[in-house]
């Protein structure tokens, strides 16, 4: 078995990668005033632990590679003698720590994006605005967003299913803003023929299938991510990052005749993957999962207990880690479209630079930790054993 890494490159209909998401948006790049000395600091790492009492800086508005909100996010796990210098520098300071993220280029590749999506939202007239503002009474089922309100652990266990451990599936979504946003995306792809306009596919796996973010409704998934999915993985996902939760890559996967047909085994560019079908008419297409895995075991084999298989249904959404591995199986009839939201934090990427234990969420870290507890135990054992022994001789 080889899992292949996340699929986080965006490809274009006729062409290799041609960057990602991973910025999470931005407007352009922050200059610093170089006649003002910059404060520097001797070790650019971030607190373990956030200040829940200090109140970030406000960085919308300001020219940026990354999304504002991650700035906020990570301001309050700057080191102590970080929170009172002048904004622009917090922002130097934790610009450097999300560059190490990077791969080489990236910048230069999230610079052509948005010049990708200003080409885009200047030339393409939506079909249903309505869909750029959430509406959570138009878009949610009433159960759904009475649990998201309560906002306890029990409301939402009350609405969900778990059918093996960190996987939960619900329903979610209203079928008249499934129908609303499927024609969103006809419409949409509709116009890239029409104007032979070249556009990024959604990641290297789906030759089909559009990014949500590039055609504007960003925003909106903004608001979906912050409002409604961190408040459920704040709750289930906290160590992995699900309260913290920053960024976002939100997009549609098309299966079917002319479409993908299936998906090979992988894993998500993403802390917490939601994801909900949206139609339309289908057979087969189940998503087959087989646990979840750090880095260095993500080609592990899977217990009996970690096999799950999940049938789609519109309006049904399926939440999980994004290390949680998985594929999907081939449509057989019909056309299947999903919306997936790769959630992301910024502060649990940088804390994960240095731990090599992943014990809490990693299946085969968790399996090698009380493996070694059984030995040191046993060993434990044997030595008393010994001395008793001795003592009694």
């Amino acid at each position: 078995m080889s899992v292949h890494g996340g699929p986080t490159d965006r490809r274009e209909a006729t062409s290799p990668a041609a960057g990602n998401a991973v910025s999470g948006g931005g407007n352009g790049v922050l200059k610093s005033d170089s006649s003002r000395p910059v404060t520097i600091v001797s070790s650019q790492r971030l607190r373990l632990n956030p200040n829940k009492d200090h109140k970030p800086d406000i960085y919308e508005g300001l020219q940026l590679e990354f999304a504002s909100s991650i700035f906020s996010s990570l301001e309050r796990y700057l080191p102590p003698s970080m929170l009172s210098v002048p904004r622009e520098d917090k922002v130097n300071f934790m610009r450097e720590i999300l560059l190490k993220h990077l791969p080489p280029g990236e910048l230069n590749r999230a610079q052509k994006l948005r010049d990708y999506r200003q080409k885009i939202m200047s030339n393409y007239q939506p079909l249903h605005r309505e869909l750029r503002t959430l509406n959570p009474t138009m878009f949610f089922v009433p159960a759904f967003l009475k649990a998201i309100n309560d906002n306890t652990e029990q409301s939402f266990r009350s609405i969900m299913s778990e059918p093996i451990p960190g996987i939960f599936t619900f329903e979610m979504l209203q079928p008249r803003f499934c129908e609303l946003l499927l024609y969103e995306v006809e419409h949409f792809e509709r116009w890239v023929n029409e104007t032979k306009f070249r556009i990024m596919r959604p990641n290297i796996m789906n030759k089909y299938g559009a990014v949500l973010d590039d055609f504007g409704l960003e925003t909106m998934l903004d608001k979906l991510m912050e409002g409604f999915i961190r408040p459920v993985s704040k709750v289930f996902f906290g160590e992995v990052g699900g309260s913290t939760l920053d960024s976002h890559h939100g997009f549609v996967v098309e299966y079917g005749k002319d479409r993908d047909v299936d998906l090979g085994f992988h894993v998500d560019d993403s802390e917490v993957t939601l994801n909900v079908c949206l139609g339309k008419e289908f057979s087969g297409g189940e998503l087959f999962l087989r646990g979840t895995r750090c880095d260095r075991h993500v080609n592990t084999g899977s217990l009996s207990e970690e096999i799950f298989d999940y049938s789609h249904v519109p309006g049904r959404a399926l939440l999980h880690r994004g290390r949680h591995r998985h594929g999907a199986r081939a449509t057989t009839s019909g056309q299947r479209i999903n919306l997936l939201l790769w959630c992301r934090s910024s502060v649990f990427r940088e804390m994960k630079r240095y731990k090599k234990d992943f014990s809490g969420w990693c299946g085969e870290c968790n399996r090698e930790k009380k493996a070694r507890q059984h030995s040191s135990i046993a060993a434990m054992k044997l030595e008393l054993f010994k001395r008793e022994e001795e003592t009694t001789a």
